[in-house]
């Protein structure tokens, strides 16, 4: 669109400069001061009127330089400003987006007032984009994909100038990233990687889909060599697949989430064979992913990593009780979404209240082809009255029409198992356990219609009860001896988030990383490349 002087000067920009020279005249500065200081005020205020939070702040501070002037402290805010700018790929930020190189130029060519104010509403736009991208992402989860619902922690835009005018330049910019061990333990990585980048990554893939101990020659010294580039074997001149590469396999089989057998078969072999670049890609998109979720997460809380398949209990970032956990399957509308929550209770004995989706989709066309199909299911009124199946002409139903409800009573054989905890969301999501324990232990557990079923629910509600009975594994099994639904309220409700992360760090600094099970981080990555952010390869 073409702005033309008509359609640009609105009747609020109007305003705006006749208050800001109406108070410059009542100040009674003499006439060139005046024009001067009014040149200045007047630029502020056209450039700020672009954008209402700018604008908000200028006005409150009556169009006052924040960066421009001639004082030590707005020097000081140049410097610290721009520092952080050339830093910003150390975060996996799009450095372009902030065009540093171009705000100098901008500076150094301002010869007037008015091209001074100019430059300085400039600057705070950066400086605002900048803040707001290190603090809370780059991104807009839910934009990337539907199933990432959240809840991003985003600051009031105008309190970042008015905050950062307050306080230390330096140590303002030192405060915006996530404070998290993971966060720091992430770049120290992402520079690692980077410095890998380099010098030519890992060398070169192996040239063989599988192979197993015992075996010899080429393509075991081409296995041999990486695994040693990356860390996981000792230098050794052995051509043959010993012991020492069948432990140094199985090293590496642990810190991807593989079956640790020592094997490298098919889906070892693939991930032997990812180079750094798409290990960095997964760095960089782990740490937008810490941005989204930057904010106090709960001394305790419950940390449901998808990609994982596991879920922890966090006790002052420490991980005390950790289970395997099944997650939901890579179809249709079955994957686990992303967001956070507070877990309330749990219900031990529980009913499974068939979701409508599983209902209409699954069991009603089993239903019309035989009414006695899914027996264990009882069908169900609006009140809740069990209904005669003997009684239903199943088959004049839709998807739409079918009026009924669907329980499975609380039992062994129950879809929920003999527990479960809840978080009340609108997802319908929650943990619980099930009778189907073979799936825990395949290498990738992605099953579910979305919910999070967990390997050891007993022990998972004992780590939840310990913090209110004195006796949380007697008190649990004297409740669910009596084979009813009952509802347990945890007297502290716990923070549950569920997260996707295919790299993240252990306690001691090491990165792991997993499959992208959803093609989520894909995703995030493309869209990152898309908003300016590169990998980059470093010399030190």
């Amino acid at each position: 669109m073409t702005v033309t002087v008509s359609n640009f000067w609105t009747p609020r920009i109007w305003a705006t400069l006749l208050a800001v020279t109406l108070a410059l005249v009542l100040t009674g500065l003499p006439q060139a001061a005046t024009a001067q200081v009014t040149a200045f005020k007047q630029a502020v205020a056209e450039s700020a009127a672009r954008d209402a939070d700018i604008a908000a702040f200028y006005k409150a501070n009556g169009y006052a330089s924040l960066w421009t002037g001639r004082s030590g402290k707005e020097r000081q805010r140049r410097v610290a400003l721009f520092k952080a700018l050339d830093g910003a790929g150390n975060h996996g930020l799009p450095a372009g987006r902030y065009d540093a190189a171009g705000l100098q130029a901008k500076m150094k060519a301002a010869k007037t007032e008015r091209d001074r104010g100019l430059v300085e509403v400039e600057l705070s736009r950066t400086f605002l984009q900048y803040a707001r991208d290190l603090q809370t992402g780059v991104l807009v989860p839910s934009r990337v994909d539907s199933a990432i619902v959240r809840q991003v922690p985003y600051r009031d835009r105008t309190s970042y100038l008015v905050n950062f005018s307050k306080s230390s330049p330096g140590g303002f910019f030192k405060a915006l990233a996530p404070k998290t061990m993971e966060y720091n333990a992430l770049m120290k990585e992402k520079l690692r990687m980077e410095r890998l980048l380099s010098k030519g990554g890992w060398g070169a893939r192996v040239p063989a889909k599988a192979l197993k101990p015992g075996q010899s020659g080429g393509e075991v010294v081409a296995m041999r060599n990486r695994l040693i580039a990356m860390g996981f074997l000792k230098r050794t001149n052995s051509q043959t697949y010993d012991a020492a590469m069948q432990s140094a396999v199985q090293q590496f089989q642990l810190a991807h989430g593989l079956a640790a057998d020592g094997v490298a078969g098919a889906g070892t072999m693939a991930e032997i064979n990812k180079d750094v670049q798409a290990r960095l890609q997964s760095i960089i998109v782990a740490m937008e992913r810490e941005r989204w979720v930057n904010q106090e997460r709960g001394k305790r809380h419950i940390l449901v990593n998808i990609p994982d398949f596991t879920a922890k209990v966090i006790d002052n970032g420490k991980v005390t009780f950790q289970t395997r956990s099944v997650v939901g399957a890579n179809k249709d509308d079955r994957p686990t979404p992303e967001f956070s929550d507070v877990m309330e209770f749990m219900v031990i004995n529980p009913s499974w209240y068939v979701p409508r989706s599983i209902v209409t989709k699954e069991y009603l066309p089993e239903l019309k082809r035989n009414r006695n199909a899914v027996k264990h299911i009882e069908i169900t009124d609006s009140k809740g009255r069990k209904v005669n199946r003997g009684a239903v002409n199943f088959s004049q139903y839709t998807e739409k029409t079918f009026p009924f409800a669907m329980r499975q009573p609380p039992s062994k054989g129950n879809a929920l198992g003999l527990v479960k905890f809840m978080f009340p969301n609108v997802h319908n999501i929650y943990l619980h356990d099930t009778p189907a324990k073979n799936l825990f232990g395949r290498e990738v557990r992605a099953y579910s219609h979305g919910c999070v079923r967990l390997a050891d629910p007993f022990d998972f509600a004992y780590a939840l009860l310990a913090k209110q009975e004195a006796n949380p594994e007697k008190y649990f099994q004297s409740v669910l001896a009596t084979g009813r639904e009952t509802r347990v309220d945890l007297k502290s409700p716990v923070p549950v988030h569920i997260i996707y992360r295919t790299a993240f760090t252990t306690a001691k600094g090491h990165t792991q990383y997993r499959r992208d099970i959803y093609g989520r981080d894909a995703k995030v990555w493309r869209e990152l490349s898309n908003a300016g952010v590169a990998l980059r390869a470093v010399q030190g």
